[in-house]
């Protein structure tokens, strides 16, 4: 038995595809069918079922799981507690983030860029992706920490969080929309019935927000347009294409030139971002370092409803 064969056979069942195994780890698809079937010959049994449509466990593979890992995070400990003599901090860094949190307060690349800077022996892999898949690869393993949207104060079993930004919603406008009238500041979410709605996709933590608080009002939104980024969401609403729902900018102006914003009321639904990990940390000292850091970074005066570690 090899440890790369071990490591194989982990990459399959967290990617559930040999393929995707193969790119993950850099090697040739058929390198890893080969050493996992020499490793089901040596155990005498076989550990993945290849017959459906994804790559699963048969029962003995669930149960040999979680002894590959843990001999897998052993060699990973002694080669990092050598690393501790030397100061020399290295290993594979994941990050996930959700699309437009770069361009907020929090400079993500900037800060990226400047932990590389300090160890550059460590590799960090950043992606975005929906808040709802990168709570889902937290859990799995697959993401060291990710910056994702919240729709609800429940945490997830296994995660831990701090809210980093906590915002109201708003309703975008082009100028001169029926909503401007003199003065008003705010808007009910039962006004904004029937009219053509802007907003990021299902999965995202802000979508989830507002169909949460459509249901309370007693609506059906009436989505008009999706798109990823709030940016691309207030270019099209300042166009006149409908009303995006967004947080409300730190930035006044913000979003776009023209734009017009309105507070939501009835209920008064917030965006919020939280950094989120596991609850037993990311596997690496690399992971716990940059994670130190982040949350040394986006400390400092807190947004309301800001909640400390989970």
């Amino acid at each position: 038995m090899e440890l790369r064969q071990l490591r194989y056979f982990v990459a399959v069942v967290e990617e559930a595809n040999f393929t995707r195994a193969a790119a993950r780890l850099h090697v040739a698809q058929p390198g890893i069918s080969a050493q996992i079937r020499q490793l089901e010959r040596e155990l005498g049994q076989p550990l993945l079922d290849r017959t459906g449509g994804s790559v699963t466990t048969t029962e003995a593979g669930e149960a040999a799981l979680p002894h590959a890992r843990a001999a897998l995070a052993a060699v990973d400990a002694v080669r990092h507690t050598v690393d501790e003599f030397t100061g020399l901090l290295r290993g594979h860094v994941t990050i996930g983030v959700v699309p437009g949190v770069v361009t907020q307060d929090f400079d993500v690349a900037a800060f990226l860029a400047d932990f590389h800077d300090a160890h550059p022996d460590v590799e960090i892999a950043l992606t975005e992706d929906t808040s709802e898949r990168m709570i889902a690869a937290l859990l799995a393993g697959r993401l060291d920490i990710a910056l994702a949207g919240l729709a609800q104060d429940a945490v997830p079993p296994g995660i831990s969080l701090e809210v980093v930004v906590d915002e109201p919603l708003v309703a975008a406008v082009a100028p001169g929309d029926p909503l401007l009238t003199a003065g008003r500041t705010e808007v009910r979410l039962a006004e904004l019935e029937g009219r053509p709605l802007i907003s990021l996709p299902r999965g995202t933590g802000l979508r989830a927000l507002l169909d949460r608080a459509c249901a309370e009002a007693g609506i059906r939104p009436r989505i008009a347009f999706e798109a990823g980024s709030p940016q691309l969401l207030a270019r099209l609403a300042v166009r006149g294409l409908g009303v995006a729902v967004l947080p409300a900018s730190p930035h006044g102006a913000g979003y776009a030139e023209g734009l017009r914003t309105l507070r939501i009321t009835e209920p008064e639904p917030r965006g919020r971002i939280a950094l989120a990990w596991r609850t037993q940390g990311p596997a690496g000292p690399a992971g716990r370092a940059l994670l130190a850091r982040l949350r040394a970074a986006l400390a400092g005066p807190a947004p309301a409803g800001r909640t400390g570690p989970s």
